[in-house]
C-alpha cells in the first residue's frame, strides 16, 4: 500500500508539473491551444492568467516533492496532508466552476492519494 501511494503520490508531482508547463508555456501555442480548446485570440487575452494559475500547480507539485522527501516523516506527512488537500480542493473547485473533467483529472488522484496517506 506505501508503494502505491508512493507512486501515486510523484505521478500527482509530475501531472501539476505538466499543468505548470502547459500553462505557462504552452498556452498560446498550437499544443496549449488545443489542449485547452482556445482560439488564438481568446489565448492571448488570458496569457497572464494562465501564466499565474501555472505557477501555483508548480508550487503544488513542489509541496508534494517537499513532503515526499522530507527527512521528518511525521513533518512530510502533515505537508503532503496540506498540500493534497489544496489539490483536491482545487480540483473541486475547478470541476464546477470552469471544466468538469478537472475533478477528475486533478481531483480524483489526490484525493486517493489523501486517502491511501490517512490509511
Amino acid at each position: 500500500m506505501q508503494t502505491l501511494m508512493m507512486i501515486l503520490l510523484v505521478l500527482i508531482a509530475i501531472q501539476h508539473l505538466g499543468f505548470m508547463y502547459l500553462e505557462m508555456f504552452l498556452w498560446t501555442k498550437d499544443k496549449g491551444r488545443k489542449v485547452f480548446g482556445l482560439s488564438k485570440e481568446d489565448a492571448k487575452t488570458t496569457q497572464v492568467l494562465a501564466g499565474n494559475q501555472g505557477l501555483y500547480n508548480g508550487f503544488l507539485s513542489a509541496g508534494v516533492v517537499w513532503g515526499l522527501l522530507h527527512p521528518d516523516v511525521t513533518l512530510g506527512h502533515q505537508i503532503l496532508l496540506f498540500f493534497l488537500s489544496c489539490i483536491v480542493i482545487a480540483g473541486i473547485y475547478g470541476g464546477f466552476t470552469a471544466k468538469r473533467s478537472i475533478l477528475f483529472i486533478q481531483g480524483l488522484p489526490a484525493l486517493i492519494g489523501l486517502i491511501l496517506l490517512l490509511l
